[in-house]
């Protein structure tokens, strides 16, 4: 299932790392997207957990991007997750329709869904129980806390406090997870719900984006991303990776900064669980 192959993933590479493939024409330095992206996948294949293409990018360029989006997933070596983000979120027979399109028709291993139509529309997604569902709970947008923030009472919590809204969604992704394929997406650039989310959902795979360009701390992320084992984050970043030359050797370039943002990660993680 995707979480062993995640784990598998993460301790073979030593890595937390998740670079996103999402390409803009108007930086990729090369003519053309899936060869682009192909070279960015073989030279880092061996420094990452896992792969996020964001598919608006790919739809952007119509037909030709779909094209892409199917070759650059069957560039990634069969041992690496890749997670297709899509943030699908509809009512149940539409949402069918996105898990087969994900799962079936482009072959992604794990999928970021919407949970505000409620269950019924993530429930389609869980009907591939080798696959990981990724729940948006707190993303990493400055905007996020117009809903994300606002306070709730669940009934089922009678008398207790109002709590925000995506503690509300972690809770409810936690009973959701009977087949243990659940994450959440959890923005690095909210340290303090990051942590209070994983202290909530202690053992589920963490989706984590908002490193890099949009400033998320990287050593907090790490210390409040990771399990108590120090395991179960993903630590997204994109654009730092994938751009970090606009000449011809941006393949080398992407390797040494994936290289670069792996060893970060494990020294925080080390040094982290030191002392602890």
């Amino acid at each position: 299932m995707f979480t062993d192959k995640l784990t598998a993933a993460c301790r073979r590479n030593h890595s937390f790392l998740c670079v996103g493939l999402d390409p803009d024409p108007a930086l990729i330095p090369h003519p053309h997207i899936p060869s682009f992206l192909g070279e960015i996948v073989e030279a880092t294949a061996d420094l990452v957990c896992a792969y996020k293409p964001n598919f608006a990018f790919y739809e952007a360029l119509g037909p030709p991007g779909l094209e892409a989006l199917m070759e650059t997933v069957a560039s990634v070596p069969a041992d690496i997750p890749t997670i297709g983000d899509a943030k699908r979120g509809d009512i149940g027979h539409t949402a069918g329709a996105y898990a087969r399109a994900i799962y079936s028709t482009f072959g992604f291993d794990a999928a970021t869904v919407n949970p505000y139509l409620g269950y019924d529309s993530i429930e389609p997604f869980l009907k591939y129980p080798d696959r990981g569902v990724f729940v948006l709970c707190k993303t990493s947008n400055a905007s996020s806390a117009d809903f994300q923030d606002l306070l709730c009472r669940p009934p089922s919590r009678g008398r207790q406090k109002a709590v925000p809204l995506f503690e509300t969604v972690a809770a409810a992704a936690q009973r959701w997870n009977t087949g243990g394929n659940i994450g959440l997406v959890i923005g690095a650039t909210y340290p303090a719900e990051l942590k209070r989310v994983r202290a909530l959902c202690p053992d589920m795979p963490l989706l984590i984006p908002g490193i890099g360009a949009q400033g998320g701390e990287l050593a907090l992320t790490v210390r409040y991303g990771t399990d108590a084992h120090g395991e179960r984050a993903i630590i997204a970043s994109s654009r730092q990776v994938i751009y970090a030359s606009a000449r011809a050797d941006f393949a080398t370039a992407a390797r040494r900064e994936a290289l670069r943002l792996r060893q970060q990660i494990n020294d925080l993680l080390a040094s982290t669980h030191d002392g602890a």
